[in-house]
C-alpha cells in the first residue's frame, strides 16, 4: 500500500509508460462525461468541472488547485471524479468533489495512461495491462496483463451497465480490436478492424455499436456489439493521412463526429434503410450515392471499395489547424449541438441540421481558462465576433420539435446527479447499476473510511 510520494515521475519523452497529451501547451486534458453534461480540463495550475447544458453560459461547478493534472474523469453529473497528476503518474486518486474528501487511491506499476468509468465498471489502462475495478467498492475484480503495446492508453468503456462491453487494441500493428464484458469477466470477440494501428475507439450509449478509426485516419467503421459485424463505413478523407483525436456518437446513435488534427471536424450519418433496401426519405445525396454504388461494380475491388463508402453528412472548419481537441454530439436546449473543446482552452458549441447537414454554424465559444468575464454579447474576451444562435429552417424546427419516446425513469434515492446538493433525481433505468449507488451516503458508497485522514483511512492500495 502506498501512503505517500512513493510513485515514480512519469517517463522521458519517446520513454516506455510515457504520458499522453502532456506536451500541450494550454490543457493538459480535456473529456466530456458519459452523458455530455459536463466538461472536464486539467492544467498545470488545476482541473475544473464545468456544467454544459446551455449554450450561451458556461457554468464552473468546480474547481481544484491539483498542479499537473493529465486526467480527469467524471461520473456522469456525480460527485465522484477520477485524478491522475503528473507528480504521481502511477497514482489514480478518486474524490467525492462536493464534499472534497478522496474516496480512495490505487497505485499502479506503470504510468497510468487512461481511465474509463461507468456506474458499474472502473478501468484503468496501462501501456501492456488494464485493470477492472468494480466502482461501488473500487474491489479490483480482474487485471488483464501482457495486453499488446498500447502507448497511448486507448480503450473504450460502453457506458451503459447492462452492456458493459470495453474495448481495446489487440495488436500494436494492425487495427484489431478486443471487446471484453466488463460485467462477466470474459472476452466477446476480436474484430479485424483496419490494416493499420488504431488510434480511436468509441461505444453508442447502449453498447450495440463501436465506432474505429486506425492511424491513418482516412477511414473510420462501425461494427455491430457483441457479433463485431461491420455495419457502416465512412471516409473522411482521401489526400492526406491524419491523427483522429476524437470519436463520439450522438445520443441516439444516429450521427458520429470524428475530430483529427487538422481544421475539419466530420459528421456522419448513420442512415437507416426500409426493409426494401430504400432509403424512408430519399435525399439528392442518396441518389448519388446510388449512381457511385452501382458505377462501383464494374471496377476493381479497392476502387469500388473506396466508391461505396459514405461521406461526411456535415462539417465544421475550426478556426486553428495542427491542434487537439476533443468532440462530442449533445442535445442542448432541445437542440442537437456538436461541441469541440481545444488544446488552446476554448469551448466551440455548433448548431448541427439534423435534416440537411452541410456547414455547421458556430453558435457560441467560451475559453476554459484564463480571463472571459466581461464579454459584450456577441464578441469574445480577444474581440473576436461569436456568432448568435439563429434560427433554424421550418423543416429543422420540425424535425427537434417531435417529441422523443425516452426510457422509462424511476427515482434512486441517495444518487446525487448534481454533484451533491440534491438527492432522488430521476435517472434513466437502463443506466442503473445493480443496487443503488449513493455518493451521498457515506456508509453504503463510497468506502470513504478508506482515506479520510493521515492514519489508516488515509491509505491507498498498490497493484
Amino acid at each position: 500500500m502506498e501512503t505517500g510520494e512513493g510513485a515514480d515521475g512519469p517517463s522521458g519523452p519517446g520513454e516506455p509508460g510515457a504520458v499522453p497529451g502532456t506536451e500541450l501547451t494550454g490543457l493538459g486534458c480535456a473529456s466530456f462525461n458519459q452523458d455530455s453534461t459536463s466538461l472536464a480540463v486539467g492544467t498545470k495550475t488545476g482541473y475544473k468541472l464545468f456544467s454544459v447544458t446551455s449554450v450561451d453560459k458556461l457554468d464552473c461547478i468546480y474547481e481544484s488547485e491539483t498542479p499537473d493534472v493529465y486526467i480527469v474523469e467524471r461520473l456522469f453529473s456525480s460527485s465522484l471524479v477520477v485524478v491522475v497528476s503528473l507528480s504521481i503518474p502511477r497514482r489514480m486518486n478518486v474524490y467525492h468533489f462536493k464534499k472534497g474528501t478522496e474516496i480512495c487511491n490505487y497505485s499502479y506499476s506503470n504510468n497510468i495512461l487512461s481511465v474509463r468509468l461507468n456506474r458499474q465498471r472502473l478501468v484503468v489502462c496501462l501501456e501492456e495491462s488494464v485493470y477492472i475495478h468494480n466502482i461501488k467498492d473500487m474491489k479490483l475484480l480482474k487485471t488483464l496483463l501482457n495486453t499488446p503495446s498500447n502507448p497511448s492508453g486507448l480503450c473504450a468503456l460502453s457506458i451503459n451497465h447492462s452492456n458493459s462491453y470495453l474495448a481495446y487494441p489487440g495488436s500494436s500493428t494492425i487495427g484489431e480490436i478486443i471487446v471484453y464484458d466488463a460485467n462477466n469477466l470474459s472476452t466477446v470477440t476480436m474484430i479485424p478492424a483496419h490494416d493499420s494501428p488504431l488510434a480511436a475507439l468509441t461505444f453508442n450509449s447502449s453498447g450495440t455499436k463501436l465506432a474505429s478509426a486506425s492511424e491513418r485516419g482516412t477511414v473510420i467503421r462501425v461494427f455491430s456489439i457483441p457479433e463485431g459485424q461491420r455495419m457502416f463505413e465512412f471516409r473522411r478523407g482521401m489526400k492526406r493521412y491524419v491523427n483522429i483525436s476524437s470519436l463520439s456518437f450522438s445520443p441516439d446513435a444516429q450521427f458520429l463526429c470524428a475530430s483529427s488534427n487538422t481544421e475539419t471536424v466530420h459528421i456522419f450519418k448513420l442512415e437507416q434503410h426500409g426493409p426494401s433496401g430504400e432509403e424512408e426519405c430519399p435525399t439528392w445525396g442518396s441518389y448519388v450515392g446510388k449512381m457511385f454504388s452501382a458505377a462501383s461494380s464494374y471496377l476493381p475491388a479497392q476502387v469500388s471499395g473506396v466508391m461505396s463508402q459514405e461521406r461526411a453528412f456535415a462539417t465544421v472548419r475550426l478556426l486553428v489547424a495542427g491542434q487537439r481537441n476533443v468532440c462530442t454530439l449533445a442535445t442542448i436546449q432541445k437542440l442537437p449541438r456538436l461541441l469541440v473543446a481545444s488544446s488552446d482552452g476554448q469551448l466551440f458549441i455548433y448548431n448541427v441540421d439534423p435534416q440537411d447537414g452541410g456547414e455547421c454554424v458556430l453558435a457560441q465559444k467560451h475559453r476554459l481558462f484564463g480571463e472571459d468575464e466581461d464579454k459584450e454579447e456577441g464578441v469574445d474576451s480577444e474581440g473576436s465576433e461569436v456568432t448568435v444562435p439563429v434560427q433554424a429552417c421550418p423543416s429543422y424546427a420540425a424535425t427537434v420539435a417531435i417529441p422523443a419516446t425516452g426510457p422509462v425513469t424511476t427515482t434512486l434515492t441517495g444518487y446525487s446527479e448534481d454533484g451533491g446538493a440534491k438527492k432522488g433525481e430521476v435517472i434513466p433505468e437502463h443506466e442503473f447499476a445493480a443496487g443503488p449507488v449513493c455518493l451521498d451516503d457515506e456508509n453504503e458508497f463510497p468506502p470513504i473510511n478508506w482515506c479520510r485522514d493521515g492514519t489508516r483511512g488515509g491509505q491507498g492500495r498498490r497493484l
